[in-house]
């Protein structure tokens, strides 16, 4: 990519908030979770992909914060909204319909067939930790064209099995999803500090590239299970001048 810069020059995190945007195209429909997907999702609309719709949780249609939002009740969301729309009806009328192209979510765990937990660490019953719990991600992950997620990469994170499925990836792999009768692809992309991974055809995820400086053996250091390794593995491009400067500024904003 032209004018990219050297690695020195950007964060990790920074480096994964711009390959996450990238993934983003112009004019799709993105239903957006709070955090690093907001941040990756508001940088897209800023740099190139003016024309994606932004639908928050709250209820916000077409969201063009020139910040980025605190929570999905932050008023930039409302005040810069095509319209503003009750939270059933985003549900009934936009998710549950298969309306929406994209979903984007963050994780406090993810497995290797995608699956996402944002309920406890450790047992349900006598968790070590609770987490901020499910929200609207069931209904996302389920419904939406395809999911994105975002998340940094540790052996906290990427584990074999999570505690707890609070929303469908691919399940135990092979198809369980759709014999589920999930309406859509589930997990297509996760994009993290280290690299980017897809999931293979028994929906197990696979790493397809490496973050520039970033190692194969350091990916796998940081994953919980024997991660599977594309054949035509590649490296990410570097951020831009201008995404950087972008992103940079949306955050100063905030």
């Amino acid at each position: 990519m032209e004018n990219s810069v050297p690695d020195r020059q950007y964060t990790s995190d920074e480096m994964m908030t711009v390959a996450a945007a990238r993934a983003l195209g112009d004019g799709q429909i993105c239903f957006v979770g709070i955090g690093l997907p907001s941040t990756a999702a508001n940088l897209a609309r800023t740099t190139h992909a003016p024309d994606l719709v932004l639908i928050y949780e709250s209820g916000t249609l077409g969201s063009k914060p020139d910040r980025l939002p605190a929570s999905i009740g932050d008023g930039v969301l409302a005040e810069t909204a095509d319209a503003v729309i009750s939270v059933p009806e985003v549900f009934n009328y936009w998710l549950q319909p298969g309306r929406v192209d994209v979903g984007f979510l963050g994780a406090a765990q993810i497995d290797k067939y995608g699956n996402i937990n944002t309920t406890v660490i450790g047992d349900y019953a006598h968790p070590k930790v609770r987490l901020p719990g499910a929200g609207g991600a069931p209904e996302i992950a389920a419904s939406c064209g395809e999911v994105f997620v975002v998340v940094r990469q540790s052996h906290r994170s990427f584990v074999d099995r999570v505690d707890f499925v609070t929303s469908l990836g691919h399940g135990r792999g092979d198809g369980e999803r759709e014999r589920l009768g999930m309406r859509g692809a589930g997990p297509t992309l996760v994009i993290t500090d280290l690299g980017v991974m897809r999931p293979d055809e028994t929906g197990e995820l696979t790493l397809h590239a490496v973050h520039p400086g970033v190692t194969v053996d350091q990916v796998r250091a940081a994953t919980g299970w024997d991660l599977k390794v594309a054949a035509d593995l590649t490296v990410s491009a570097a951020p831009t001048a201008a995404e950087l400067t972008t992103l940079r500024e949306l955050k100063a904003r905030s």
